[in-house]
């Protein structure tokens, strides 16, 4: 008490808790029976500290908060030291300032291996990872179990979508490990314990390769029977067939033919003759 009024005390116990890039201050809550007490963050960085010491930031979502704790990330920028400080407000009180003790720098921050999923789609390896931000690239290690094996490590930037790392044969047992790099602070993670899936000896299905022999079998028949189809109609559109009726058709030799003519035509003659006798004799 200050001449009888209360003194709002200050916030203690700062510290900041950083994981994978993400940076939280947190201290101890002020109490005060049947108060909401409200709380402002504020920063310095190297510049500030170092040229303008009177000048303090108010954090992006801080200022104020309720809670005992505020995620600083988005306020810490630059791989530099940060001076962090923390009040309690409550109706018109103010409390005073309490500081970090030692000022905080992202590459303090602990790097942990991802969560992954490990699939296999088909014959195809295939990985899923964790988001983790924009910073982070991932170095995924793979390799097939058995002795000797070489391994293979893929850089990858894809973030909870699925990768594919690989082709894998059948039968055989693949295993992947991955861990973390952030290239802001120039720091990466241990590798994650390995996870491996297996390939069962599968073999094309039966009915699939029935279906690829029927399919063949047609093919070298209906090509050849198409291409003599569409010769026979060529031969047919330009050179057709003409069939003579029989009154057309020679069937002797043309010398044989003008005699037998002949012999007609004087047969005729004869008969014409003889059908006129009558008639003269009338007259």
């Amino acid at each position: 008490f200050v001449c009888g009024v209360a003194i709002l005390p200050a916030p203690q116990n700062l510290s900041v808790q950083s994981t994978n890039m993400k940076h939280l201050l947190m201290w101890s809550p002020v109490i005060v029976p049947g108060e909401i007490i409200y709380y402002f963050v504020e920063y310095q960085g190297e510049y500030e500290s170092l040229y303008m010491s009177h000048i303090w930031i108010p954090s992006s979502w801080c200022s104020p908060t309720e809670g005992p704790e505020c995620d600083i990330t988005d306020d810490v920028t630059a791989t530099v030291p940060y001076n962090l400080r923390v009040r309690a407000t409550v109706g018109a009180q103010t409390s005073a300032w309490s500081t970090l003790q030692h000022p905080f720098n992202r590459n303090s921050t602990v790097l942990t291996p991802p969560v992954m999923e490990v699939t296999k789609d088909g014959f195809h390896l295939v990985i899923k990872l964790e988001d983790l931000g924009p910073q982070f690239e991932f170095l995924v290690a793979y390799w097939r179990r058995e002795p000797g094996a070489k391994e293979h490590v893929k850089v990858v930037k894809s973030r909870g979508i699925p990768v594919h790392l690989g082709t894998m044969e059948p039968g055989a047992a693949y295993c992947v490990k991955v861990r973390t790099f952030v290239k802001a602070i120039g720091r990466h993670s241990p590798f994650s314990q390995a996870e491996c899936v297996k390939v069962q000896g599968e073999t094309l299905p039966l009915t699939l390769a029935l279906f690829a022999f029927v399919g063949l079998m047609l093919i070298l028949v209906v090509v050849p029977v198409s291409v003599w189809k569409m010769g026979r109609l060529l031969r047919d559109s330009c050179c057709p067939v003409v069939v003579l009726p029989d009154t057309l058709k020679i069937t002797n030799s043309p010398q044989k033919l003008i005699s037998c003519r002949r012999e007609e035509v004087e047969a005729c003659a004869t008969a014409v003759l003889s059908s006129e006798e009558p008639f003269r004799a009338w007259i």
